[in-house]
């Protein structure tokens, strides 16, 4: 699991991890409603995470895990 910074900026969803200087922004998203928010992203590197679904509440810290490259 990584700590990671999301926040949403010119209508994007940054994904950041500062241990590893990664900055990319949210593609896809399983569960995009204000009540339910997360689930498996695709990254705009091709990457994809899992973000426990909760409320959209951004900026927020979350531990996220790597699904696949």
């Amino acid at each position: 699991m990584a700590k990671v910074m999301l926040s949403e900026k010119n209508g994007e969803i940054i994904f950041y991890i500062a241990k590893k200087d990664m900055e990319e922004t949210i593609e896809k998203i399983e569960f995009d409603s204000e009540e339910k928010w997360g689930g498996e992203v695709e990254l705009s590197n091709g990457e994809i995470w899992w973000i426990e679904p909760n409320i959209k509440k951004l900026p927020k810290e979350e531990a996220c895990k790597k699904i696949s490259d």
